[in-house]
C-alpha cells in the first residue's frame, strides 16, 4: 500500500472555524512538524496541490486563502527531512517546459532524489495569464503532451556519466554526453540542453489526475502515479482496471503505474465521536456562501432552487463545461442525479472535501478496515490523504491508522530506498531511453 499526504490543502470547508484548527498557511514550523511526523510514519510522499487564481467567493468566508508556491515550500521541507518524497504541482498550461524541467531537477538534486511532478492542465486561472492560454479540454492535453515530452527530453539531455571531474586533464564533463534536444512542435520550440546535470532519479516521478477519456490516455502514456477523486467503489475498480489495461497497451509494465484514491477521513477515537465531528464540520459551513463554489464545479446556476431541493437532471450537462475537471464534475453529477442528493446534501459532501474525495467516517480501526477493503477489492494501490482538519486528523492518521495497517502487513515499516522511485517500486530509466 502506498500513502501520500497532502499539506497546505484547504481541507474541510468550515474546519478553519474550529478552535485549535491551524489557519496560518505560511508557518514553516508547522509544515516542518507535519513533514517530520509523516516521515517517521514512513509515508511515501508529501503532496502540495496548487491553483493559480483566487476566486472572490473564497475571500470572505471560504477560510484561509493563499498558500506557499509548491516548489518553494518543498525545497524548504527537503532541508528538514531525509527520506520522504516531495510532490509538487505545476501546470502545463501556464508554465514553460524548460523552467519546469529545471525546477524539478533542482528539487531532485537538493533532496537527493525525492521529487515528483504533479502534472495539471488547469481549468481556471486564464485571467491571470491571458485568456488565449486556457484553450478547450482536448487542446490543453495536446499542449500538455508536448510539454511533458520536452521535460523528459531535457532531463535526459545529460547522460548519467556526463560529469567526470578529472582535475589532472582539466576536463569537468564530457561534451559529447550533453546534447541539445532540438524540439519543434505545435506549442513549443525548445533547443536545450538543460543547464544542470541529470536528476538523481534520472527523471522525477510523474504524477497526474485525469478521469476523462483524454486524461486517462495521457496518464497511461506518461504518469507513474495517478490520483483519482471518487467515492464509489465500483467506479474505482473500473478505473483501476482500465488504467492498468491502457498502460499495457502503451507497452508499459502495469506495476509501474500506481493508482491512488483521494481520501478525506473523519477520524476520532470512536465511531460515535467521528459522527459528531462530521456533523460539526458540516454545520460550520455557510451554505449560502458555499453555493457559488458548487455552481462553479457544476458549471450551472442554481438560482431559484432551495437548499433542500434536488437539481433537475436536465440542468446538468453530461460532461463538465468548465470550472472543474471531468472526474470531479462526474463525481458530483452522479451524487446529484443517480444518488438523488439535495443541494444541501451536496454541500455537506463538499464540506468534507472540496475536491470530492472519499470521506469515510469512523475510528482508526474502522478506517483501516475500509482502506484494506479497497486495496483487496483491487480498487487502488494506495491513497492520497487530504486531512479535513489540522493538525489532529493528520496526527491521528500517522499515529493511529498507519500502525494498524502496518501490523496487518499492508504498509511498510521502513523505506525501501532513498528515492521516491524506490518508495513506489519504480525503475530508474537510463538517459538512453529519452
Amino acid at each position: 500500500m502506498h500513502v501520500i499526504i497532502m499539506i497546505g490543502s484547504m481541507g474541510a470547508a468550515g474546519a478553519w472555524r474550529r478552535p485549535g484548527n491551524w489557519i496560518n498557511q505560511f508557518s514553516f514550523e508547522k509544515y516542518a512538524h507535519l513533514a517530520r511526523l509523516a516521515e517517521s510514519g514512513k509515508v511515501d510522499a508529501l503532496f502540495v496541490a496548487d491553483t493559480v487564481e483566487l476566486a472572490p467567493s473564497q475571500v470572505s468566508s471560504g477560510g484561509p486563502v493563499g498558500k506557499p508556491e509548491p516548489l518553494t515550500l518543498l525545497s524548504a521541507v527537503s532541508a528538514v527531512t531525509q527520506s520522504i518524497g516531495l510532490i509538487g504541482t505545476a501546470s502545463t498550461t501556464f508554465t514553460e517546459p524548460y523552467n519546469v524541467a529545471r525546477q524539478f531537477a533542482s528539487l531532485d538534486h537538493l533532496s537527493k532524489g525525492r521529487s515528483g511532478w504533479n502534472i495539471v492542465t488547469s481549468v481556471g486561472g486564464g485571467r491571470n495569464f491571458g485568456p488565449e492560454r486556457l484553450s478547450d479540454h482536448e487542446q490543453r492535453y495536446v499542449r500538455a503532451d508536448e510539454h511533458v515530452r520536452i521535460v523528459k527530453k531535457l532531463w535526459d539531455s545529460w547522460r548519467d556519466d556526463a560529469i567526470v571531474v578529472d582535475r589532472n586533464t582539466g576536463i569537468y564533463a564530457k561534451a559529447d554526453a550533453i546534447h541539445p534536444i532540438g524540439f519543434r512542435g505545435q506549442h513549443f520550440q525548445v533547443e536545450g540542453p538543460l543547464n544542470l546535470p541529470r536528476p538523481p532519479q534520472g527523471r522525477p516521478v510523474l504524477v497526474q489526475a485525469g478521469a476523462s477519456e483524454v486524461g486517462r490516455q495521457f496518464a497511461a502514456t506518461h504518469a507513474e502515479v495517478v490520483f483519482i477523486s471518487n467515492q464509489n467503489l465500483e467506479f474505482s475498480q473500473s478505473f483501476y482496471a482500465d488504467m492498468k489495461r491502457r498502460a499495457v497497451e502503451q507497452g508499459r509494465d502495469p506495476k509501474h503505474i500506481k493508482i491512488l484514491v483521494g481520501v478525506s477521513p473523519i477520524i476520532a477515537p470512536t465511531e460515535a465521536e467521528a459522527i459528531v465531528l462530521r456533523d460539526e464540520l458540516a454545520d460550520l459551513v455557510n451554505y449560502s456562501d458555499a453555493i457559488p463554489s458548487l455552481e462553479v464545479t457544476l458549471g450551472v446556476s442554481l438560482s431559484g432552487l432551495s437548499l433542500d431541493s434536488h437539481i433537475p437532471p436536465d440542468l446538468l450537462p453530461s460532461e463538465a463545461l468548465g470550472g472543474m475537471g471531468q472526474g470531479q464534475y462526474g463525481n458530483y453529477r452522479k451524487l446529484a442525479v443517480e444518488d438523488g442528493l439535495t443541494i444541501r446534501e451536496l454541500l455537506r459532501v463538499r464540506a468534507m472535501s472540496r475536491a470530492g474525495h472519499w470521506a469515510p467516517v469512523g475510528s482508526p480501526e474502522q478506517l483501516a478496515d475500509q482502506l484494506e477493503a479497497r486495496i483487496k477489492a483491487r480498487a487502488c494501490d494506495g491513497f492520497v490523504f487530504n486531512p479535513p482538519y489540522m493538525p489532529q486528523a493528520f496526527e491521528l492518521l500517522v499515529n493511529e491508522v498507519l500502525p494498524i495497517l502496518r501490523r496487518r502487513g499492508l504498509f511498510r515499516s521502513e523505506y525501501d530506498g532513498p528515492t521516491l522511485r524506490d518508495h513506489f517500486g519504480l525503475p530508474r530509466l537510463p538517459s538512453s531511453e529519452a
